[in-house]
């Protein structure tokens, strides 16, 4: 599949438009369904080879993928296969039972992990993955989304020493 026939069939899948508020308590005039195009196979195998890709030109040290809850684990998943590298999940909070884990998963201080996001806007959601991970004792210093809404996110990741890399920017599914 072509880069143009993926970014064509991510927006037949899962762009959406009206008004929508997104995680960030923004509105938007549309919105990037990530359940639409993670949940197909013939997008998600597409995307993790692409993912994986990246990750090898980004962030060739990461011995690690990471995927925060919930929208980045199919990603994870696609991109671990694709490249061999193990990853680790991202939970929102600790488990409030078991091992009351925040990461799940195998992994030893001082990796090198690399973090796997589905739509980036401000940048919130990643940031704290990323916190929870460097907590963990994990280096973080890049990330690779599907799509960056190019609304900040990119500038706010760089404010905490992590780069954004992205397979898609918003204006590739825009209506003008």
């Amino acid at each position: 599949m072509t880069d143009d026939e993926l970014r064509e069939g991510i927006r037949a899948a899962a762009y959406l438009e009206g008004d929508f508020v997104l995680r960030s308590g923004r509105r938007s005039r549309y919105y990037l369904d990530k359940y639409r195009f993670e949940t197909r196979p013939e997008l998600l195998g597409p995307l993790g080879a692409r993912l994986a890709a990246a990750v090898a030109e980004h962030e060739p040290e990461a011995t690690r993928l990471a995927g925060p809850e919930l929208g980045a684990v199919a990603l994870a998943t696609a991109a671990s296969l694709e490249s061999g590298l193990p990853f680790v999940i991202v939970r929102k909070a600790a488990k409030e039972y078991g091992t009351s884990n925040r990461l799940e998963g195998v992994y030893a201080e001082g990796e090198r992990v690399c973090v796997l996001e589905d739509v980036v806007t401000s940048g919130g959601a990643l940031l704290e993955a990323v916190q929870a991970l460097r907590e963990a004792g994990l280096q973080v210093r890049t990330a690779v989304c599907v799509v960056d809404r190019e609304e900040g996110g990119a500038d706010e990741l760089a404010r905490h020493a992590v780069r954004l890399r992205s397979l898609f920017r918003a204006g590739d599914f825009v209506s003008t």
